[in-house]
């Protein structure tokens, strides 16, 4: 059963404390402190507009370490070509817009809702939330944005508007992470779009083992690199 968190509260349960779906908390506030203690330790809000504010610690943990991405033979033409081209942080707020717009297959609605928006507006301003952008000439086609920490990126959502920008997006994130010697990216649950490009599953004490050790390392928040970024790989 979930814990009921009161809105003056600044601490959460402990993450082993999630029932079998994951779920630890309801209630307690979204804000910037809130936000980043609660991603230290891999906990994370999921909940719909208008519905009582949720937070998750998933287990067993989907992750993706950069060392270990896949890509199949029929991304490469898109990697080694120009149909794509790709930056960073310079267009996280409309990155988010299109994340609350997608539509998914057996989903109504959406999580990110507006005060989630605002929060997650004002940590990307502080230099830990960033995205990943993905153009075809100059039409935004696809993207995805997260959380980073220490040495950990934190995936929240991504989207598509043509065949494989999102895939490609995150080829170019991990790729970016990978060279600047990230150890993990949390991918919160699993898909079988992650799993075929190299994502796995790890238990709790091995994940929240991983968090402890990250909390240690140095965050220094500031903005990615806001031009395109293909010559830093």
């Amino acid at each position: 059963m979930a814990f009921f968190l009161p809105e003056e509260v600044d601490f959460f349960p402990h993450p082993f404390s999630s029932d079998e779906d994951g779920l630890l908390a309801m209630g307690s506030r979204l804000s910037v402190d809130t936000m980043l203690l609660a991603y230290q330790f891999g906990i994370f809000p999921w909940t719909s507009e208008g519905q009582a504010l949720l937070w998750w610690y998933t287990h067993p943990r989907c992750v993706l370490y950069p060392d270990n991405i896949k890509i199949s033979k029929s991304m490469r033409p898109y990697l080694n070509g120009s149909k794509f081209r790709w930056t960073i942080d310079t267009a996280f707020d409309r990155v988010l817009e299109n994340c609350k717009q997608q539509k998914r297959r057996g989903q109504e609605g959406t999580w990110i809702f507006p005060e989630l928006q605002a929060v997650f507006h004002n940590l990307h301003e502080l230099g830990y939330a960033h995205s990943i952008e993905v153009w075809r000439e100059d039409e935004l086609v696809g993207g995805l944005y997260g959380m980073a920490l220490g040495k950990i990126f934190f995936g929240e959502s991504m989207f598509a508007k043509v065949s494989n920008a999102s895939k490609f997006g995150f080829i170019k994130l991990v790729q970016y992470l990978s060279a600047r010697g990230y150890h993990m990216i949390d991918c919160q649950q699993q898909t079988e779009h992650l799993m075929s490009m190299g994502a796995e599953m790890i238990s709790s004490e091995l994940f929240f083992s991983k968090l402890k050790k990250n909390i240690l390392a140095t965050a220094n928040p500031s903005k990615w690199n806001k031009a395109t970024a293909d010559d830093s790989l």
